[in-house]
């Protein structure tokens, strides 16, 4: 994995067990240009081989959580052929099923205003705090394009009725009202950001890491199955995991009254 990138920074605590991916360009409100869309990807995929992370925290510097493509970007492909444009949106497309897929939670830490792909990134994110100040928009339309690479992710997450809504209008919408649709899941002022996401990764670290992450690939696709896929798969992966090390591991410590080998506070982790 590279030490260095040019528009995100990449650091670990507890012990190596939660990296979060800082979004550097606050100058452009973390605008994602071509560099900071294939750093990002270059990250996630590096994080994905290691199977001790409880999390990731996704976040940005500054006053805003991402605005999107950035104007230079959407400028250049004013100029590109369709079959260009087909090309580069595919980098971004990549990258937001990559986060939704990525094999442990992601909490995305959103420390401000969220438009367009950044909304998108909210979307592919496990668990998302945004701060009360935080507005959000699919602002597409007003640039005479749609929000399209991001759709399957924010349909997902809150749904087609208010998809229709906020996809046709472009208009901002609040913290609050993110939350009540289900694109967060927790609004905090901004000086208790930190402690919110600490407060969610400390209930990761309690978990089995292996078990959290078959949680999420369950989360994800169960909901897609017919009945009949639905009571094979599930059957499969408890008996998979009940005879397991770490469900043996959790069944013998509530038995026997004491935290689980993988269960220990979060300060001793803290690096």
């Amino acid at each position: 994995m590279p030490e260095t990138y040019t528009h995100i920074s990449l650091d670990y605590s507890f012990q190596g067990r939660v990296a979060t991916i800082t979004m550097r360009r606050p100058e452009v409100h973390n605008a994602f240009n071509t560099l900071m869309i294939q750093e990002l990807l270059v990250a996630f995929t590096a994080l994905s081989a290691d199977e001790h992370l409880h999390a990731v925290v996704l976040t940005g510097e500054g006053r805003s959580f991402s605005a999107g493509a950035d104007i230079k970007m959407m400028q250049e492909t004013i100029t590109f052929t369709e079959e260009q444009n087909v090309t580069d949106a595919l980098q971004l497309a990549d990258l937001m099923y990559f986060i939704n897929a990525f094999p442990c939670p992601v909490i995305a830490r959103v420390n401000g205003t969220a438009l367009g792909g950044g909304v998108g990134l909210i979307a592919t994110s496990d668990i998302a705090i945004a701060v009360e100040g935080a507005r959000f928009s699919f602002s597409e339309v007003k640039l005479g394009i749609a929000p399209a690479v991001i759709s399957p992710y924010v349909v997902r997450k809150i749904g087609e009725t208010h998809a229709r809504g906020l996809f046709v209008t472009g208009e901002r919408f609040s913290a609050e009202r993110a939350q009540r649709i289900g694109l967060v899941h927790g609004v905090v002022p901004q000086e208790f950001l930190d402690d919110a996401v600490q407060k969610a990764v400390s209930e990761l670290l309690k978990g089995a890491p292996q078990a959290i992450r078959t949680a999420k690939t369950l989360a994800l696709n169960v909901g897609q199955m017919t009945y009949e896929q639905a009571r094979h798969y599930t059957a499969q992966m408890i008996a998979h995991l009940r005879v397991g090390a770490e469900g043996q591991e959790g069944l013998h410590a509530f038995l026997e009254k004491r935290e689980p080998a993988w269960h220990t506070s979060p300060e001793e982790h803290n690096a």
